[in-house]
């Protein structure tokens, strides 16, 4: 139980420390929130009254401890542009960024686990320097320019997949489906790029370390097939902190999604972001981070916690 509370005392230290670094940094974007919204010839008399309706010509410690009141009672704001509630305007978006990170994840796991099992179990020869360096590489990538590469070559250049938007806006039906999937590839196929070399990085470390302890020794002693040995036996081993990397990538995994829903034109909360910037819209760029930020937190307390539970070890430190 003290281990769970620390966790979560941690992550809610995290939260609170994401929202104001947000609050603080959005305000010193270059421009008047106010000229974004309405007539730039307009009178300072209508200039007060907008400021005061944004709650924008209090001073900024009053307005913090504003946002943060109205955060704890899960109030987000009114978006300055669009003049609805910001939660409104988030859950529109989420959905596509759901689908696009679960899609990253769920492909990076299933590419991930085999390419790690072919590189340990052939460890020092080609096959696995071959699969390292394309790890290591892969690491080093940036996603925006993985986006664009993408984009012209397969979108542009050979015109296999789409290049914007998440799907026809005249499909209907099963069409809609195969739309959304067409769709989907580039964007999808960019962050597994970047998440998909430290899985099988971190696969074959950990199971190369599971093939040299003695219970396996003990099963290749009982004539248990090779196979049988690394899929039954050292794989059940090597999966958990492999799993828990794939958690704690969540905010690698996040972050490159808000940049490949930019390049795309993917109506996720990263394109919301991106919209919300040149609007200074400070309300949903303030509910965007808030919402990421949470979470990345949550994902990474729900890791700790599942480690923990499944390894008592780690509930010491």
């Amino acid at each position: 139980m003290r281990f769970v509370v620390t966790r979560l005392l941690r992550g809610l230290l995290t939260l609170w420390f994401a929202v104001t670094v947000t609050f603080f940094l959005v305000r010193l974007l270059p421009g008047d929130p106010v000229l974004a919204v309405a007539d730039p010839n307009m009178t300072e008399e209508l200039r007060a009254k907008l400021l005061a309706d944004f709650g924008l010509d209090q001073p900024l410690g009053v307005q913090y401890l504003n946002y943060l009141a109205q955060l704890v009672q899960g109030n987000l704001g009114m978006s300055f542009r669009q003049s609805i509630p910001v939660t409104t305007v988030l859950m529109d978006r989420l959905p596509w960024t759901l689908i696009l990170t679960g899609s990253a994840m769920l492909v990076t796991i299933v590419l991930g686990i085999p390419l790690g099992v072919l590189a340990a179990t052939r460890a020092k020869g080609w096959v696995d320097r071959v699969i390292q360096l394309t790890g290591v590489t892969a690491q080093s990538l940036f996603v925006p320019s993985v986006g664009i590469f993408l984009m012209y070559v397969m979108g542009v250049t050979l015109g296999w997949f789409p290049i914007g938007g998440a799907v026809d806006l005249d499909a209907t039906g099963p069409a809609a489906w195969l739309s959304m999937l067409h769709h989907l590839v580039l964007p999808c196929l960019s962050l597994v790029l970047i998440q998909l070399g430290g899985y099988v990085l971190t696969m074959r470390s950990t199971l190369i370390e599971a093939l040299g302890e003695d219970y396996v020794a003990l099963a290749k002693a009982k004539g248990v097939k090779p196979r049988a040995v690394v899929w039954k036996h050292a794989l059940r081993n090597a999966l958990l902190p492999t799993t828990t990397i794939a958690g704690l990538q969540l905010g690698t995994l996040v972050g490159g999604a808000v940049l490949t829903e930019t390049i795309y034109a993917y109506p996720g909360i990263g394109r919301a972001i991106y919209e919300a910037v040149g609007q200074l819209d400070f309300p949903v760029l303030q509910g965007a981070f808030v919402l990421l930020a949470a979470a990345v937190v949550a994902a990474n307390l729900l890791t700790d916690v599942a480690y923990g539970i499944l390894d008592p070890r780690v509930r010491t430190s």
